[in-house]
């Protein structure tokens, strides 16, 4: 019985007879010969339909295939050095499942609109197909580091009653009769898990009710964030770069052909595979700026195009340490060396692409940390949960946060980071 295998396993079939199931990308006849453009979910290559190597029905039924027509094909796989993929196969057999027509993504030029109007189809296509199998990389690199190094996979709730950051705006809802939000963050949760565990990470989607009108924002998206009792921030900035090297390595290593696909120039990925991030001062940071002629102070955040300037002087993730404590959230513990800033670190991704995790040591003195929620003007009532960590068996520990989505734009090289995401739901669709 010729064996069913999927187009990404034709190295192991080369000048055997397979069968597939395909959908047709693209096509063109030449006389005699019809090329095939195929897909399978795990790859594309080419199908060859020779008119003397088949029945007149199946020639005439390739020739009348039209785009994403699905249909079943046996053949021989041979290898052909001038694809990307590096094999074809010459299709002796086809029997057609369905065949319509009027696909609305054809060949020609769309614009970024219409294509995530019809992302539903557009996942399809070779870019974004691209995208998502380095996506699905990165997140079992994710996993696979963080089970290596003894963590715990911890799930924060979705629906919570307070804000971990304090500022940002939250979707309300309502839950029965309480005021509930979408969680913009499962940092707060992740401690708990911490204290109990040690170390924990927590992986799933997170919510900001933020207009997202830039190319880095979204209003749903992903966050991986690790929490560590008996870890300082030293320590902490240590697991970071072993992590996000580990990632980047390992997209290295699998995703050659959809890094080939995006036309990423891997020679820029390789230096974050290496390690050896530089740590920067904030301070140092605000003078790399004023040096460039932005329009910065001491105190204030960096913007967008502040770390795009900065990102742009390395050329592998670095990190931004010790910021304000007035710019920063409530829990971050202060810098014991200068009271005005905190204990915390953005890493910055290079060629312009900015901020894609931060974390910082957590406050772990019961008073003091009371003192900054008061301070942040937030109810002690709602957070007293929170205290009760610090109350009962506080131990110094540290955790960040990364931006999934912002992480795959990098690595791939994404003008926007919508790209970045399988299906973008209506509130993440790009505002006027």
């Amino acid at each position: 019985m010729t064996e069913l295998i999927s187009i990404r396993e034709s190295a192991k079939h080369v000048d055997e007879e397979v069968h597939m199931h395909v959908w047709l990308t693209d096509k063109r006849s030449s006389g005699k010969i019809v090329f095939l453009q195929l897909r399978d979910g795990t790859a594309f290559f080419q199908g060859v339909v020779r008119k003397n190597n088949v029945s007149e029905e199946v020639f005439e039924a390739a020739k009348g295939l039209r785009q994403e027509a699905s249909f079943y094909i046996t053949g021989t796989i041979h290898e052909d050095a001038r694809s990307h993929f590096g094999y074809e196969i010459q299709i002796t057999d086809l029997e057609v499942v369905s065949n319509n027509e009027g696909y609305p993504i054809t060949n020609k030029e769309h614009g970024v609109d219409f294509l995530l109007d019809h992302r539903h189809l557009w996942l399809r296509s070779r870019r974004p197909f691209a995208i998502m199998q380095i996506r699905n990389r990165i997140f079992k690199a994710t996993v696979d580091f963080f089970e290596n190094e003894g963590f715990v996979k911890f799930d924060a709730p979705l629906l919570m009653h307070s804000a971990p950051e304090g500022t940002t705006e939250l979707f309300h809802i309502e839950y029965f009769d309480h005021d509930a939000y979408l969680s913009q963050s499962g940092q707060l949760y992740g401690e708990v898990g911490a204290e109990a565990f040690g170390k924990i990470f927590t992986f799933g989607p997170t919510f900001r009710a933020e207009e997202s009108k830039t190319r880095r924002h979204l209003t749903e998206f992903w966050m991986m964030e690790p929490e560590m009792a008996w870890m300082h921030q030293d320590e902490s900035l240590d697991l970071q770069e072993r992590f996000l090297s580990y990632v980047v390595g390992q997209v290295l290593e699998h995703c050659e052909y959809e890094l080939s696909i995006l036309g990423r120039d891997v020679d820029k990925l390789k230096p974050a595979a290496e390690g050896n991030y530089t740590r920067l001062s904030y301070d140092d940071a605000i003078k790399m700026l004023q040096e460039g002629g932005r329009d910065i102070k001491w105190g204030d955040d960096f913007g967008a195009p502040d770390e795009a300037y900065l990102s742009e002087k390395f050329d592998r993730p670095f990190f931004i340490v010790n910021y304000p404590v007035a710019i920063k959230p409530f829990y971050m513990k202060k810098n014991p060396e200068n009271p005005l800033t905190c204990l915390c670190a953005d890493v910055e991704a290079p060629e312009g692409y900015g901020e894609i995790m931060g974390g910082s040591e957590r406050e772990a003195d019961y008073d003091t940390l009371k003192a900054q929620i008061e301070e942040a003007g937030l109810s002690l009532d709602d957070y007293s949960w929170y205290l009760d960590l610090r109350k009962y068996g506080s131990v110094p520990h540290s955790g960040f946060g990364m931006g999934f989505e912002r992480v795959i734009a990098w690595i791939c090289k994404l003008d926007h980071v919508r790209e970045a995401i399988p299906f973008p739901r209506m509130i993440n669709r790009m505002q006027p």
